[in-house]
């Protein structure tokens, strides 16, 4: 990324040495994410990043500490200047160019995500941003951001911008408090506050990634101990290693870096503790390297063609992930070898793009003045923020349907199966995402980290008869429906629904937060407690999904265990809730669509069919609600699928009412429309009293 290996050669006499084998480890890190991203088994390759962050923390901390040394004292300006012509002319160049071919290649509605994720990339926030949506970064797939990898260059200059701060406050402190005199540089204060803010840093991170793995991925300050470490090792001489302990510690090293390649995964709880490998090694390929540069793996990480990818990584890496999104945009998914091939075209742009804009720009005369760089970066910056500007006055919309025009989920039974196109619709699909039922914009549904859920009541509140919505979101999104008869009917509505967590009673691995789902079980469990002695419901309704992970103590479940254990866990909660004399329901999965349904009928309003899922693709998936509910006496099965399919087809709009939002969800919209079908269900099922 943007490790600065080459800043030593601007030197002057006296300070440390060029280190080619810096260039060599920035090659092993960049083909780590490069095989990671194309494809390749390499399941662990996403630690390059923690290397290039080892780097950075190592080559800027030493050159702030050698131009105090020098000067008592740092140049900001210079410093800044110094990233500025460094890292912005070929970010511009970069956003700009994604902008334009998520303006040819994408739908409108990936266009609109996008822009809002350009603006993040050019200003320096994606990770800020990322983090705030919580978004896995292991599953990101055709649908991922062109800029997503943009969050850990963000890290890297919010770095830079701090860092060289923290440092100059400890040596005023230092100089102030202790009396050092402006020709020393207080060493061993740089080291205190170095392996200070890491320890902070890495107890931080741990905490972090124990409680929300997917968002701790993102953190800076999470993060920052990784830099702490390369900051150590240059603060640290290693200068009494004898050629053969070197040695030794820098195969050690790499072996520790290539462990961590081959052996982690998506399950590995990342950042910590687990980057510590990976870090640790970096830095004992560093320090050897420090002690004896001319031994063998040295030799080896010194080698042209290693030097030549370490320096030309930077624009490699931001070239490699745009290529192969709009290439999966362009051609469908990628094989392993498709990558790879994507991956080698973006090398292309990368030698181009360093060549033509990042050497020049570095070497120019014209920007070696602090002002001038830093108003070069001011103005790189610009260019780089207005396609994510303009990109959202090019998306086209479609006109959305009145809500007394647009029919939904009644319109199935009539007409051909799947509706052909649309010329208006509901709701527009750039909103399609966020049309969410209104408990979920009340608060009402409980988060991740919540363990119970609040005293939301709809409907009728003082109606004696209560009836309660309770899983998971799969649950949650029949909430319209729920509440349009609980108005006509004078119920109670209770819904005690929570993310990722349905109602079979088995311990579950959640895969964003990369660990065991606590808080579900405590959530669960508390739920049917207050189902039971506080609700009094004379109606339950029981839903999630039934794709979820199972754990057994330590081991994670296949799909076909997990299953299993699901059936044999809703069984038992149904169980519960028939033994608190209510009525049960329980409604099967609705059908999973294997495309994004808003970006496709964005993009092909006149071609419906090509946005349809054939129903036993929907359906492909192991069934658990149903299996459950056959297994108790007197639980009831309500099978939503003449709602959604018809003729072995799920269409992707129904009565002009776009069916599904983020992924496998119904939105709000189309789920309000199912209110008299569910009515004339729940009347069949003779539950309605």
């Amino acid at each position: 990324m943007s490790t600065e290996a080459t800043a030593t050669h601007r030197l002057p006499p006296g300070t440390h040495r060029f280190r080619p084998d810096i260039e060599g480890l920035r090659a092993v890190a960049i083909l780590a994410v490069l095989l990671y991203h194309a494809g390749v088994p390499v399941t662990g390759g996403y630690v390059g990043v923690d290397v290039f962050f080892v780097l950075s923390g190592f080559l800027m901390t030493r050159l702030i500490h050698d131009e105090i040394e020098r000067t008592g004292s740092l140049s900001l300006g210079r410093f800044y200047a110094r990233r500025a012509r460094r890292l912005l002319p070929a970010v511009a160049v970069v956003l700009t160019a994604v902008a334009a071919l998520s303006w040819l290649l994408l739908s409108p509605v990936d266009r609109d995500s996008v822009a809002a994720d350009l603006v993040a990339s050019a200003l320096y926030a994606l990770n800020w941003w990322l983090s705030g949506q919580a978004v896995d970064y292991f599953a990101a797939g055709l649908q991922a951001s062109p800029v997503q990898h943009f969050w850990s260059l963000a890290v890297e200059e919010q770095f830079y911008l701090g860092w060289p701060l923290l440092l100059l406050a400890a040596v005023w402190l230092v100089r102030r408090f202790v009396g050092i005199g402006h020709a020393g540089t207080p060493r061993r204060a740089l080291l205190t506050v170095v392996l200070g803010f890491g320890a902070v840093s890495l107890a931080y991170s741990v905490f972090g990634t124990l409680q929300a793995a997917d968002t701790a991925y993102f953190d800076t300050f999470g993060r920052g101990w990784e830099f702490a470490v390369g900051g150590a090792v240059a603060l640290v001489p290693v200068t009494r290693l004898s050629p053969r302990a070197a040695t030794l510690l820098a195969w050690a090293g790499l072996a520790a870096i290539g462990w961590s390649v081959v052996s982690f995964d998506e399950t590995t709880l990342f950042p910590a503790p687990w980057a510590l490998l990976p870090a640790l090694g970096t830095a004992a390929v560093i320090a050897a390297g420090s002690a004896a540069p001319s031994v063998r793996p040295h030799q080896l990480l010194a080698a042209p063609v290693m030097r030549h990818l370490g320096r030309v990584s930077y624009s490699w890496y931001l070239w490699h992930w745009p290529a192969l999104v709009f290439a999966a945009a362009a051609f469908g998914e990628l094989s392993a070898a498709e990558g790879l091939a994507v991956v080698a075209g973006a090398y292309v742009l990368a030698a181009a793009t360093y060549h033509l804009v990042e050497q020049p720009v570095r070497g120019a005369a014209a920007f070696q003045r602090p002002r001038r760089a830093l108003t070069l970066g001011v103005a790189c910056t610009a260019i780089a923020v207005i396609p994510g500007l303009v990109l959202p006055l090019t998306i086209p919309s479609l006109p959305t349907k009145a809500p007394d025009e647009a029919t939904g989920a009644p319109a199935l039974g009539h007409g051909d199966a799947v509706q052909p196109s649309v010329d208006a619709v509901r709701p527009e699909p750039r909103l399609a995402r966020q049309d969410w039922p209104r408990n979920y914009d009340d608060g009402c549904h409980a988060d991740r980290p919540e363990t119970t859920s609040p005293d939301c009541v709809y409907g009728d509140p003082g109606s004696e008869r209560t009836v309660v919505l309770f899983g998971d979101s799969h649950a949650m999104q029949y909430f319209p429906a729920l509440e349009r008869l609980a108005k006509e009917r004078g119920w109670r509505l209770v819904a005690l629904t929570k993310s990722g967590c349905p109602p079979p009673q088995v311990s579950l691995h959640n895969d964003a937060l990369r660990r065991y789902y606590s808080e579900c079980d405590t959530w669960r469990a508390d739920t049917l407690t207050r189902i039971k002695e506080k609700e009094n419901p004379d109606l339950v309704l029981t839903g999630g999904r039934d794709t979820y992970t199972v754990i057994d103590g330590e081991r994670q479940l296949d799909p076909a265990a997990s299953a299993e254990a699901l059936r044999d866990g809703y069984a038992d909660t149904l169980t519960e809730l028939r033994d608190t004399g209510a009525r049960v329901v329980t409604i099967k999965d609705n059908p999973h669509p294997d495309k994004d349904v808003p970006s496709c009928v964005s993009r092909a309003p006149d071609r419906l069919g090509d946005c349809a899922t054939a129903q036993d693709v929907a359906f492909a998936y192991p069934h658990v609600a149903d299996h459950a509910a056959r297994r108790v006496d007197g639980a009831r099965l309500l099978d939503p699928t003449p709602a959604f399919c018809r003729d072995d087809t799920c269409p992707a709009v129904i009565g002009d009412v776009v069916v599904y939002g983020v992924t496998t969800h119904l939105t709000a919209t189309y789920a309000r429309t199912l209110a008299p079908w569910l009515d004339e269900q729940l009347s069949s099922l003779n539950v309605l009293r």
